[in-house]
This record gives structure tokens, C-alpha cells and sequence, in this order.
């Protein structure tokens, strides 16, 4: 494959290992790789952008391997996104990569997540975009996970990658030798448990620490080929999962499904 210029974001934060490896990878495999990740840690922060404060840039080019041009940001996942594309990159990149993540985005959660929204942010401008994350925090190996990612992401750019396509690639923690092959997945529906910890500070005020347990539910999922396991299902075989996503939100189960509205005793048509 030609070298391709990649773009490179998360919300671990510029010293993020997962990022540093999917960086040196794409390095070895001959490509232009550019990194602008926020300056600190920015999980779940979706698709937020910052709007009533200053973002700066700081170069951080010493992080990562020889090559790789980086840049630390005071946004978000988002902002660094856009700030890359519109001013800091001289040439628009041919791939955006967001990751690797340090723990899961699988199903709903998606829609919190920091990662896929550098990602979704590519998506939206017309890029290939390619979400990675480790299905685990305290996996610290993520040298076969960056390879499967470019190998992804090179293999999907040869068959021609579908314009507002983002791919979200979650892969288990385990060894390469006891991981079962990649499949494609669905969005799985997720639920929580207690979600929130209700404690008292020093001064007897309460205050509360979100902190819920994801309930494995292998069974729910939403659209999709009914043929293909949910990705929480697929992690849970110690199998990699990728999850076709696109920008698009709107309702595609059919009008009769929708709830009948009544205004002023007219149906909305």
C-alpha cells in the first residue's frame, strides 16, 4: 500500500500508551502519522466541544517514535479533531484512527464515548475512520491490538472505504494464540447497575461518584444482519468485534412503528 497520511487522536490523553503503539505502528508500516490528542485525560466526554474557552496546542513530538509529528490539545476528543484538519495538518489526511482506547466501547455506550467521537468527528468531514479499543483497563500489551488496527483499516481502504463509515474495533484482552478470528458484530443495548455511589465529604456534604457495572446482556442488540453475534457477545468469546457505524441517527424501523401523535385532534402526518 501507497503511505497514507493518518491522523491519530483519543481521550486517554497524549501520554497514553495505546495511543504511542497504534502511532509507532502505523510508523513502521511506512506511513505519514500525525497525532493531536487532548493534553489530559478526556473519557466520556462524547462529542463535546469547547466553546466558551481558549484551546491550546502544545507539541509533544518527544512522546511518541521517531517520525511521528504530535501535538497536545486542551480539548476534547472533537476539538482535536476538527483543530487538526482545519489548522494544523498541511494536507488532509487519508485515515483518522482514534485509540487505542484503555477499556471497552462496545454497544450504546458509543454514544459517551470519546474515542469513537474523534473518529465520528472524521466520519463527518468524509474520512475513513477507524475507532480501537482494548475491552479492558489494566491491559498495558497493545502491540498485536495495533497491528490488527492497521491491518484493519489498509485492508478496508483497498475495497474501497464507504464515505461517513466509522468502523469501531474492540478486541479482548488476551493472547494473540487464544483469540478467537474477527468477526462483524451489532451495537449491543447497554445497561447499568447502581449506577452511582452515594457518599459524604469531609464536611458532611453529600455528593455523588458515578460508577455503575455494565450488566452483560448477550442477548440485546439493535439493528443489524440478525446473522451477526452482538459485540458484547463476541468479546465475550475472546473474539475481536468490528461495528460498522454511521453518523446517520434516523429511525429506520418504519413508520408504522412510530407512536401516533395527536396536536389539536389532527394526527402528525
Amino acid at each position: 500500500m501507497p503511505p497514507l497520511r493518518i491522523l491519530i487522536s483519543n481521550d486517554d490523553g497524549v501520554f497514553a500508551e495505546g495511543t504511542r503503539s497504534l502511532a509507532a505502528a502505523a510508523a513502521k508500516h511506512g506511513h505519514q502519522v500525525t497525532v493531536v490528542c487532548p493534553d489530559q485525560e478526556r473519557s466520556a466526554t462524547g462529542h463535546g466541544l469547547t466553546l466558551q474557552a481558549p484551546i491550546r496546542v502544545e507539541r509533544a513530538d518527544e512522546l511518541f517514535a521517531e517520525g511521528v509529528t504530535a501535538w497536545g490539545c486542551s480539548g476534547t476528543p472533537a476539538d482535536c479533531i476538527k483543530l487538526a484538519l482545519f489548522e494544523l495538518l498541511p494536507d488532509r489526511p487519508h485515515l483518522v484512527l482514534s485509540g487505542i482506547n484503555h477499556g471497552p466501547n462496545l454497544g450504546t455506550d458509543v454514544f459517551c464515548s470519546g474515542t469513537v467521537a474523534a473518529a465520528l468527528e472524521g466520519a463527518l468531514e468524509g474520512l475513513p475512520s477507524l475507532a480501537v479499543s482494548i475491552t479492558c483497563f489494566q491491559w498495558r500489551d497493545f502491540k498485536f491490538a495495533s497491528e490488527l488496527a492497521m491491518n484493519v483499516a489498509e485492508s478496508a481502504l483497498k475495497k474501497e472505504w464507504p464515505e461517513s463509515l466509522l468502523l469501531n474495533l474492540n478486541i479482548p484482552p488476551c493472547e494473540p494464540k487464544e483469540m478467537a478470528p474477527l468477526r462483524w458484530t451489532r451495537l449491543s443495548i447497554r445497561h447499568y447497575e447502581e449506577q452511582f455511589s452515594k457518599r459524604k465529604d469531609p464536611r458532611g456534604n453529600t455528593y455523588f461518584w458515578l460508577a455503575g457495572e455494565a450488566v452483560k446482556d448477550l442477548e440485546s442488540v439493535g439493528d443489524g444482519p440478525l446473522n451477526w453475534p452482538s459485540d458484547v457477545a463476541q468479546i465475550d468469546k475472546n473474539g475481536p468485534s468490528i461495528t460498522p457505524i454511521q453518523p446517520d441517527l434516523f429511525w429506520r424501523r418504519g413508520i408504522s412503528k412510530l407512536p401516533q401523535i395527536e396536536i389539536g385532534g389532527q394526527l402528525v402526518l
